[in-house]
C-alpha cells in the first residue's frame, strides 16, 4: 500500500510539474549561444524544478523558497587535500575560508565572496567550487560570506551581513595572513549586487583601509528602466528571464507583486526620479553594436502615483546601486565588470562602466560574447553542465586577480 501511494505521489507530482513549466514562458535561445541543446535542457530541468517546489509548496511537503535551496546546493565536490577549509563567524556572520597548505612568509592577497541568489538562494556549500577556484588559482585568501537570507530575514539583512563581514576582515586580516592593502570583494548576480553596496558604504571611512578592488560578475544595478536593449534583447533567454527578474527582485524588497505590468512600462518612476536618473539610465548610453538585434525604444507611460509610493524600496542604492550619487561613484575602487551579451543585466554592467569610467575609476572588462546569466557559476560542474564561455570568464577573472 506504502509503495503505491509513493508511485501514485511521484507521478502526481510530475504532471503538476510539467504542467506548471508549459504555462510559461518558452526559451528563446539566440543562434549566437553556443551549446545551445545544452542551455535548452537546464532551462528544461530548471522550470521543472520550479514546478516542484511549487507543488510541494501548496501541499504543505516543503517550502518552495527551501527546496530550491536544497536544489541550488547540488552535490558538494570531494575534499581537497591542498586546501585549508575552516568555518568561522566574523562577529555574527558566518563564513568559510579557504587557503593554500604550502607556507608563504608573505602577506597573501583576500578575496570576499558573496554569493548570487537574489537575497533568497544561495549558500557557502553552493559556492564551494568557485571559493575553492579561486584560492588555487590565484593563491588567495577567500572568504566565503554566509550571509541571512529573505524572507527569513528580510532586505537589507544581506547588505548588513556582506558589510560586517567586509569590515571585520579589512581589521583582522593580518591574522589571515592577508595584506589588508589587497583585499577585494566579488560577486555574481544579486551577489554583484551586493558587491557594488559594500563599496559603495565604505568609501568615506576613513578608520579602515581601502578595499583594492571590486569584481562585478553580471550585477543587477538597476530597477529603474526595464526596456533597456538587452532587457528587450533577452527576455526570454535562460536562465534569468525578463518576468523572473523583476518577481525575484520584488520579492527580495518585499514589493507587492500587483505590479510588474506597471514596473515594466516604467510607471513606478516619479517624473522628479525621471529627470535625475536619465543621465546615469538611458539606452542613449549603450553603445550601438549592442542595439542591432532589434532593440526598439519603448513609448512613455505617464508615472502612477499609488504604484511610485509602494515602488520606493527599488531606488535605493542598496537595492540599485546605479542610482548612487556621483559622489559615492567617484571614490569607488578599481573594479572588473563582467557582462554577457545574451543576459537581461547586460546593460546594467555597460551603464555601471560608463559611470564609473566618466569619473576616472579603473575599469577592465570582460564581454562574453557567447555568455548568458549564469555560466560562470555553471562553469565548475563539469562537462555536463558547464558552459564554454563560463570557463573563459573564470580565466579572465583569475587573471585580473593576479595582477592586484
Amino acid at each position: 500500500m506504502e509503495l503505491l501511494l509513493a508511485i501514485f505521489l511521484a507521478v502526481l507530482t510530475g504532471i503538476v510539474a510539467i504542467a506548471f513549466y508549459y504555462e510559461h514562458p518558452k526559451a528563446e535561445i539566440p543562434h549566437g549561444i553556443s551549446e545551445r541543446r545544452k542551455l535548452y535542457v537546464l532551462h528544461y530541468l530548471m522550470n521543472f524544478g520550479l514546478g516542484l517546489a511549487t507543488f510541494l509548496d501548496k501541499v504543505g511537503v516543503i517550502s518552495e523558497v527551501h527546496l530550491l535551496r536544497v536544489i541550488m546546493e547540488t552535490i558538494p565536490p570531494l575534499k581537497d587535500s591542498r586546501l585549508l577549509i575552516k568555518d568561522l563567524r566574523f562577529e555574527r556572520v558566518k563564513v568559510r575560508i579557504y587557503q593554500l597548505k604550502t607556507s608563504n612568509k608573505n602577506l597573501r592577497r583576500g578575496i570576499l565572496y558573496f554569493h548570487g541568489g537574489v537575497g533568497r538562494f544561495g549558500s557557502i556549500r553552493a559556492y564551494e567550487r568557485k571559493c575553492r577556484y579561486f584560492c588555487r588559482k590565484t593563491n588567495s585568501v577567500v572568504v566565503s560570506v554566509g550571509y541571512r537570507l529573505a524572507p527569513e530575514h528580510p532586505f537589507p539583512a544581506q547588505l548588513e551581513d556582506c558589510l560586517t563581514a567586509t569590515i571585520h576582515f579589512l581589521r583582522t586580516a593580518q591574522d589571515h595572513g592577508v595584506d589588508p592593502s589587497r583585499v577585494v570583494i566579488c560577486g555574481d548576480s544579486s551577489g554583484g549586487t551586493l558587491t557594488a553596496a559594500v563599496a559603495q558604504a565604505l568609501v568615506n571611512r576613513t578608520d579602515l583601509p581601502k578595499l583594492r578592488a571590486q569584481i562585478l560578475i553580471y550585477p543587477f544595478l538597476q530597477c529603474v528602466d526595464l526596456n533597456l536593449p538587452s532587457y528587450q534583447q533577452n527576455k526570454g533567454v535562460p536562465i534569468l528571464l525578463k518576468e523572473r527578474t523583476l518577481v525575484l527582485g520584488l520579492k527580495y524588497v518585499n514589493v507587492d507583486l500587483g505590479i510588474i505590468e506597471e514596473v515594466f512600462k516604467g510607471c513606478h518612476v516619479s517624473e522628479d526620479r525621471r529627470l535625475k536618473y536619465q543621465k546615469w539610465v538611458s539606452a542613449d548610453y549603450i553603445p550601438h553594436e549592442f542595439k542591432t538585434r532589434g532593440y526598439k525604444p519603448s513609448p512613455t507611460y505617464l508615472p502612477s502615483k499609488e504604484v511610485c509610493e509602494v515602488s520606493e524600496p527599488m531606488f535605493d542604492p542598496v537595492f540599485s546601486p546605479l542610482l548612487a550619487e556621483d559622489s559615492v561613484i567617484a571614490q569607488l575602487p578599481e573594479t572588473f565588470i563582467l557582462t554577457c551579451e545574451f543576459d537581461v543585466l547586460r546593460d546594467d554592467g555597460l551603464l555601471y562602466k560608463k559611470r564609473l569610467e566618466d569619473h576616472g575609476i579603473k575599469v577592465t572588462w570582460c564581454h562574453l560574447q557567447e555568455g548568458f546569466h549564469g555560466t560562470v557559476f555553471l562553469a565548475l560542474f563539469g562537462k555536463v553542465v558547464g558552459f564554454r564561455s563560463g570557463a573563459k570568464g573564470l580565466q579572465k577573472i583569475v587573471s585580473f586577480l593576479r595582477l592586484l
